[in-house]
């Protein structure tokens, strides 16, 4: 049977646009332009106005299949609409459920000190909300605040911005601190009650008379600017960076909640190690957060910009997050040093010229081959969808940058891998020649031994002959009167050799006399020609006359086996 199909893998995309969280789920055989085709039922934002942005590539043209891209399963992108302006809310009635998506400016001007500050919120917060901010940044509790600008819709602070009325994109309004605690009753003021409710008349008295004996409004109600009912994100003149980054992530939680980026835990030198010098493909930017309590940016900056989610993720998955506190004056020296040491002295000079209301900063630091880079100084007065821009605009930079790196880096491990392979080769060559050079003396010296043997057993042969040569007894002559043989003995080569032997002599002295000629009895064997018979078996001491070698015989030699 046909193996049966194979399931199609699936990729799971959580989109970001303007506060609002989209859920795609899609083929990996997908295309890009499919998931906007899915976002444009879920957005209501056409195709062509759409930018999706998030990809670990960089920008990707519609037609590119997901499968290329080699996505994990689960992943994260943004919509950006650069090019549509949300059509203006000017009333309740007239408020549609997109305004809820939107972010409105707030122009808030301070009439007593004179000052103007634009704070961007969305359409989901409350004005009670909006409210406790503005008692952060004017040090004014929100039970003492007098405002002018509200329209007459906004009739309950816990309304909405979308739905309270104002003017869309930006609205202006301004606020005061009451002359005195008897207007707080004065009907025609647009005055914020929702904190004063909670506590009775009587106890409202107790309150009003409590400046009397040094006690701060704001510190009463949690609701002032001063630090000092704050615990710091950093203690001073902390030993040990790991610590003193520990303590910043604890208190960081406590005031702005559990969903923040993962700030790093270690030196500024380890953090710059961690993203700037491990493989090209693993690098990563690195972003340094710089926190001051006495700006009064810092609390909207981290729990609107740094705590969103759009925001977390993306820091999570491209940067190296490393955070200081830098309200007290120990520890802004501190920096300085370090980041005088890692990154120049430029660098700590742009931090020194920024003044305590542009806190808080958020240095994006790209790491190259001489000197680390810094990309971009973002300030604390921005939009979350501005910070985003910002930031992937610094990754694309960074992207460019690192495939570059990839690209030099995978040259340079080919030409040491092509370096090593011919090093390992040329090892190879020297240990064969070596062991061929061993080899060859081996034999060499094997030679030697085999000849110096031989040589020893030639000359002990020798010596043997010579001395059977000279121990035989004299050729004897016909004038003894004693029968004499004559033997005529014929060699393997082909010679002859002929001597007279007395018929009583041994048999061993024929022996003797052939291996004095060099035919060793253990080597040879003598033999009569007819009939064939061979004489080295017979008793050597045993005649000639006894083996009738008398009075003459040929005999010849042969090679035993």
């Amino acid at each position: 049977p046909p193996p049966p199909p194979r399931q199609p893998r699936m990729l799971n995309f959580r989109v970001e646009y303007r506060q609002r969280t989209t859920e795609v789920v899609v083929e990996e055989a997908s295309t890009v332009g499919e998931i906007k085709h899915i976002l444009v039922t879920e957005l209501g934002v056409p195709v062509s106005k759409m930018q999706l942005k998030g990809w670990k590539s960089g920008d990707v043209p519609d037609s590119t299949v997901l499968r290329s891209l080699h996505l994990p399963k689960n992943n994260s992108l943004y919509v950006l609409t650069p090019d549509i302006a949300p059509t203006a809310s000017t009333s309740q009635n007239s408020a549609l459920p997109d305004s809820l998506n939107q972010n409105y400016l707030l122009v808030i001007s301070h009439r007593e000190t004179q000052k103007e500050y634009s704070l961007n919120f969305p359409g989901t917060r409350t004005i009670q909300e909006v409210k406790r901010n503005v008692s952060d940044l004017t040090n004014i509790p929100v039970r003492h605040q007098q405002w002018e600008g509200w329209p007459a819709s906004a009739s309950d602070d816990s309304m909405t911005l979308a739905n309270s009325g104002i003017t869309y994109p930006c609205h202006h309004l301004s606020v005061c601190r009451r002359s005195s605690p008897a207007n707080a009753q004065d009907p025609t003021e647009e005055v914020s009650c929702a904190d004063v409710h909670m506590i009775s008349d009587s106890e409202g008295d107790d309150f009003e008379d409590a400046s009397e004996f040094g006690v701060d409004d704001s510190e009463m109600f949690g609701m002032g600017s001063s630090t000092s009912r704050k615990s710091p994100l950093m203690p001073e003149n902390s030993e040990n960076e790991g610590d003193a980054l520990l303590h910043f992530t604890a208190e960081f939680s406590t005031r702005y909640g559990e969903v923040h980026p993962m700030f790093f835990i270690g030196s500024l030198e380890a953090a710059s190690q961690e993203a700037f010098y491990g493989k090209a493909r693993e690098r990563k930017l690195l972003a340094i957060y710089l926190h001051n309590d006495e700006s009064v940016l810092s609390n909207v900056f981290c729990s609107q910009m740094m705590c969103a989610d759009s925001i977390v993720a993306y820091l999570s998955q491209n940067f190296i997050t490393w955070a200081w506190d830098v309200t007290k004056e120990a520890n802004k020296a501190r920096l300085l040093t370090m980041c005088t040491r890692h990154f120049g002295s430029v660098v700590a000079q742009t931090i020194r010229t920024y003044k305590t209301d542009q806190f808080p900063l958020l240095l994006i630091v790209m790491g190259k081959r001489t000197s680390n880079e810094v990309l971009n100084v973002i300030q604390g007065n921005t939009t979350v969808d501005e910070l985003m821009m910002r930031l992937m605009g610094a990754q694309e930079i960074f992207t460019a940058q690192q495939q570059e790196d990839i690209k030099d880096e995978d040259e340079r491990e080919a030409r040491e891998m092509v370096k090593r392979e011919q090093d390992e080769a040329y090892r190879l060559s020297l240990e064969a020649d070596r062991k061929k050079r061993e080899a060859q003396e081996k034999e060499e010296a094997e030679q030697v031994r085999q000849e110096q043997m031989r040589k020893e057993q030639e000359d002990e042969k020798e010596a043997i002959r010579l001395s059977l040569e000279q121990a035989l007894p004299p050729e004897p002559t016909q004038e003894k009167g004693e029968p004499i043989s004559k033997l005529r003995i014929r060699t393997p080569s082909g010679e002859f050799l002929e001597r007279r032997f007395l018929g009583s002599c041994k048999l061993q002295v024929l022996f003797d006399f052939v291996a004095s000629k060099g035919y060793p009895f253990e080597e040879f064997k003598l033999l009569t020609t007819f009939p064939r018979k061979n004489i080295t078996q017979l008793d050597p001491g045993s005649t000639l006359l006894d083996a009738k070698l008398f009075p003459q015989e040929t005999l010849f030699l042969e090679a035993r086996e």
